[in-house]
């Protein structure tokens, strides 16, 4: 029998909805393009845009011959349970799930993690995408927590599995965000325990449902009669920063928290969007539709459709409610990355994390006054969907009723199939988005997607190689990369490159060992989180095959890394504990130190003994400059 508890994401997936094989080999081979002539082409491409201070350089040899903007010198691959990071720099761990962020809350049980009671008094488990903020002299962080490892929250005898509904309750209280409020001291960085900032969100916190589809009958539920007043953020993943000071919180793989003890729902559109969505009638062994009966789908059937969207809270003020944005689109989101128009619009790049899924872009109709108000800034505009080409160009497409044949309100609540509807191009898991704050260009992560060339997406659509989608079944990933029309983020027509394919140059001489700024002493596998710093790098961090085996071997633990949009090179800074994803990424506000969340580590890491516990760390130079 198959411990669902254990499964990724993807794993689970292809257990549940397995996907039609499409073996039409003459097909792949068709439009599969060989390393030397796919980087040729978008070495050139790159040539041409490096006039505008973008490009790859074309060689290994050329990289070597520029001059490193890194402030460091890049480590090694690792393979043990630890954190390390360049000489000159030191890590500190600020919180690790379990602490305690009122002095009431019992913190860490090294038993079972700790009681049910105030379980949503403590800082949350798996550590994801983060963001900081300066508030009247205050220092707060605000820190999404994914998911929960079950064997290490419930105890040992129930392998994993809830029992009761406090075994859900604390499940459930252990994930969403964390506001809290940091100070540095004599002794480095620590939480402020008992700051009025802090404040758990989580599964069961009273959220708002704004924007085009707020109301609507399929987010209407016999508790909500109003379609507006929801129950919690599910599985937050990445984050995103308002130019306004408030935090993007994520929801993305919220179907696995979903079951059914009766009949699966047997309404033509209801069912169409399970399928697509991947909710089941098992759940992902969280099991809540067993003891919490909002998350029976047999009995609830719209209680999915208030989840998948991204959220929004103001960390200073821990009595506001946080609010569903519907104009963002019901995708399962990694991160919101927020910049603005050549005309002050606001602009909202999302991925959609699944294989074979779609990158999506939010442009408000409204435009960002500082001090002004904001309100619809967020709703009140237009979704659209990317379209890749093959010769380096590409268009956003808007999702209308028009171009989709479905509603306004359909095209948000199933914006998935609004996508598809279109004829979006089909991403190798569109995950961290990431805006160049001194060029007007725009990076995603795809992290990986071994269906490529090979079978469909959960809607049916074709993954064929080519593209920014390159190699079959693809285990290592990519970064593309696209250079907005008239230098405008609003602008519907794009130009693209890849600023990096990750692979192994040790083990194949191929499209799979990677691009040519991927060289034995910097290979990775799986980029999945992404920043900027205010220097102009790109830290990258990945979320891959740590085995050290076979096609990975060499590339160690996972890792964060630094890029430097202008040259191409990549440089290994920092690499995390065995079994860990190493995901998360923001800065204090003198940028001395940069805060990064170590998820799901193997071993006991942190402690020398003990269950391992996710973290969030602090890194530092030595000599007290800045680290970005």
């Amino acid at each position: 029998m198959t411990d669902k508890t254990k499964l990724s994401a993807d794993e689970w997936d292809e257990l549940n909805f397995p996907r039609p094989e499409e073996n039409d080999f003459d097909r792949v081979v068709d439009r599969a393009l060989n390393r030397r002539g796919f980087l040729s082409g978008v070495l050139a491409f790159g040539s041409g845009a490096a006039v505008m201070g973008t490009g790859l350089l074309s060689t290994r040899a050329a990289l070597a011959q520029t001059t490193s903007r890194f402030p460091f010198t890049p480590i090694a691959a690792q393979t043990d349970h630890a954190v390390h990071v360049p000489e000159g720099y030191k890590v500190q761990v600020l919180a690790s799930w379990g602490d305690a962020l009122f002095a009431d809350a019992e913190g860490y049980d090294i038993a079972e993690g700790g009681p049910v009671a105030k379980s949503d008094r403590i800082f949350g488990e798996n550590t994801d995408g983060m963001e900081t903020f300066s508030y009247m002299g205050h220092q707060l962080i605000a820190v999404n927590h994914e998911y929960t490892n079950n064997d290490i929250n419930l105890p040992a005898s129930q392998e994993g599995v809830p029992a009761s509904a406090d075994d859900v309750l604390k499940l459930q209280n252990l994930q969403g965000v964390t506001v809290m409020e940091v100070a540095q001291g004599m002794d480095g960085w620590s939480v402020v325990v008992d700051s009025p900032f802090n404040r758990r969100i989580h599964h069961n916190t009273p959220m708002q449902l704004v924007g085009p589809a707020a109301g609507h009958p399929l987010l209407q539920t016999e508790a909500d009669a109003s379609g507006r007043q929801a129950l919690g953020t599910l599985n937050n993943c990445g984050s995103g920063k308002t130019p306004w000071g408030t935090y993007l919180t994520c929801e993305e793989n919220f179907n696995g928290y979903f079951g059914a003890t009766g009949e699966m729902p047997s309404d033509a559109v209801i069912a169409a969007g399970y399928e697509r969505y991947g909710i089941g009638a098992e759940g992902w062994g969280y099991d809540y539709h067993k003891h919490d009966a909002r998350f029976d789908v047999s009995a609830h059937p719209n209680e999915p459709h208030r989840h998948g969207w991204v959220v929004e809270i103001d960390p200073t003020d821990p009595e506001s409610t946080p609010v569903k944005h519907t104009g963002l689109g019901r995708i399962k989101h990694e991160n919101a990355e927020v910049t603005l128009a050549r005309d002050g619009r606001v602009v909202v790049y999302m991925g959609d994390d699944e294989r074979g899924e779609f990158l999506y872009k939010f442009v408000s109709n409204g435009v960002y006054t500082p001090g002004g108000s904001t309100e619809g800034l967020l709703d009140d505009g237009q979704l659209y969907v990317a379209k890749f080409n093959d010769d380096m160009t590409g268009e956003w497409v808007a999702l209308t009723p028009e171009a989709t044949g479905m509603s306004a309100e359909e095209i948000l609540i199933f914006s998935r199939q609004a996508g598809s509807a279109v004829g979006a191009t089909t991403m190798d898991r569109p995950e961290w988005i990431s805006v160049n704050p001194y060029a007007i260009e725009g990076y995603c992560c795809l992290t990986n997607n071994t269906r490529r060339g090979t079978r469909t997406n959960a809607g049916g659509d074709e993954t064929p190689v080519g593209g920014p989608n390159p190699r079959e079944a693809n285990q290592y990933g990519q970064i593309v990369r696209w250079f907005p029309n008239d230098d405008d983020h609003a602008a519907q027509g794009f130009a693209w490159d890849l600023y990096v394919m990750a692979g192994n140059p040790e083990v194949h001489s191929d499209a799979y060992g990677g691009s040519d700024n991927v060289t034995a002493g910097n290979m990775f596998n799986s980029p999945d989180g992404m920043a900027f710093d205010q220097t102009g790098l790109l830290w990258i961090q990945t979320d891959g095959d740590d085995s050290n085996e076979g096609d990975f071997a060499g590339q160690g633990n996972n890792q964060m890394l630094a890029g430097d949009p202008v040259s191409g090179e990549i440089a290994r800074f920092l690499t995390g504990p065995n079994g860990s994803e190493v995901t998360g990424l923001c800065w204090s506000e003198d940028r001395r130190t940069m805060f990064v969340g170590i998820q799901h580590p193997g071993g006991s890491w942190p402690m020398e003994t003990g269950l391992p516990r996710s973290s969030l760390i602090a890194v530092s130079r030595d000599d007290g400059a800045m680290v970005g």
